[in-house]
């Protein structure tokens, strides 16, 4: 009887790296090209955005253009930003890499699950430098669905018998449950999830993830 396939569904922001400083330069340069938006973008207001769809974000930064001129403006900045980070990378994580790399030695198969326009988790990929290690990523400009039932979609066409998703927000924890998988709360990211209440599993520092992926696997697969 062949083993259980197990994965393992990563959000990005907050969770593997933190590039809210780099984004937000990004998308100030960008929008100098866009005279109707003269207010700069703090970090503060980047970083409540983080986790959020494109739609949501657009909303959020640029509530007074008309829906059509809001997308434009979006649209210019998410396409510079993707440029930026090529040569401007966020910050991975400590132990992000070793730990990524001993969970695949252990027979868990990984994958991104992520809010981002496309080009961004190829920019992550690019700076974490593990070529072959995640084996599949989807974001929400690939399907226009929400995380939940982008999650759900990936355990799907990769075939996991079982699964969970790591995240840092109160969204990464509903689009889980929507997808009907467990979820384990990055409470050094950029969330606020209170693991107690929710009763899943927190972890302070990536690598803590090893000791929570070995108590979810049952008896019979160890």
């Amino acid at each position: 009887m062949a083993e259980p396939k197990r994965g393992i569904l990563l959000d990005v922001d907050g969770t593997l790296w933190d590039a809210v400083e780099v984004i937000t330069d990004s998308w100030n340069e960008a929008l100098k090209a866009c005279p109707d938006v003269e207010h700069e973008i703090t970090v503060e207001q980047m970083g409540q955005c983080l986790g959020k769809t494109m739609v949501e974000i657009g909303d959020r930064l640029f509530p007074f253009l008309p829906p059509a001129r809001r997308r434009e403006v979006l649209d210019t900045a998410m396409r510079f930003e993707v440029e930026y980070l090529r040569d401007h990378p966020g910050t991975v994580y400590p132990s992000v890499r070793e730990t990524l790399r001993a969970l695949s030695s252990g027979g868990w198969h990984l994958y991104i699950v992520s809010n981002c326009q496309k080009g961004y988790i190829e920019d992550f990929l690019l700076a974490l430098g593990m070529d072959g290690l995640i084996e599949d990523h989807l974001c929400f400009e690939d399907t226009m669905q929400d995380k939940g039932s982008n999650i759900r979609l990936c355990v799907e066409r990769n075939s996991l018998d079982r699964a969970f998703y790591v995240g840092d927000t109160m969204g990464d924890l509903e689009a889980s449950r929507k997808a009907g998988i467990p979820f384990v709360y990055a409470g050094y990211g950029f969330g606020d999830v209170d693991a107690q209440i929710q009763r899943v599993p927190r972890i302070d520092r990536f690598d803590a993830l090893l000791s929570v992926a070995a108590q979810m696997e049952p008896e019979q697969d160890r």
